[in-house]
């Protein structure tokens, strides 16, 4: 079987999709909900894949507005993925890491490195402006990614959809869900 993911791995055909409910978080101060276009293309890539969107926002780029968006989510034992766009730049309004990071249980590290393999093969050195990154908020995978839809087309077809698909082996997150919150 050949996998549609260029960076190791296969989908195993044979078996079927365990759908995850997946919540998309757009962090921005000059979108709404009508031309927030990197949420709307990540919320139709979690839909096409198989997967529940269990809600899609909008919030300002503001400490407080995203930790509260990420906690609600977490809170109400509905979601078992968060993927946000925007707000991971260098400016100073880009406060999606500073937000995110101090909520997380443990980060995954890879995910910036393997986001970044691939954004560089499609804008070269420029990947260097993002602080993509992801972990775990209390059993609640958050992968935030930047706000471009270019950034999004990389972040969920190269790496995302992959470890949230329960076909890809040799293994995916999937398959962890159950054990995130052992002790």
């Amino acid at each position: 079987m050949t996998s549609p993911f260029p960076i190791g791995g296969r989908i195993d055909e044979s078996l079927a999709v365990k759908p995850v409910r997946v919540a998309v978080l757009t962090v921005s101060d000059t979108r709404d909900e009508e031309s927030d276009t990197s949420g709307h293309l990540l919320a139709e890539r979690v839909k096409s894949a198989g997967h529940e969107l269990a809600d899609k926002r909008v919030v300002r780029d503001d400490v407080a507005q995203i930790r509260q968006q990420i906690e609600a989510w977490v809170a109400s034992g509905s979601v078992d993925a968060i993927v946000s766009t925007g707000g991971t730049g260098l400016t100073g309004r880009d406060v999606t890491p500073e937000a995110v990071r101090p909520l997380f249980d443990k980060e995954i590290d890879g995910f910036s490195v393997i986001f970044h393999l691939v954004s560089y093969q499609s804008v070269g050195l420029s990947t260097l402006q993002s602080r993509a990154l992801a972990g775990l908020v209390k059993g609640v995978f958050v992968f935030c990614l930047p706000g471009s839809n270019g950034a999004v087309k990389d972040g969920w077809d190269k790496v995302i959809a992959a470890q949230l698909d329960s076909r890809h082996r040799p293994c995916n997150m999937v398959e962890l869900m159950p054990r995130l919150l052992e002790k």
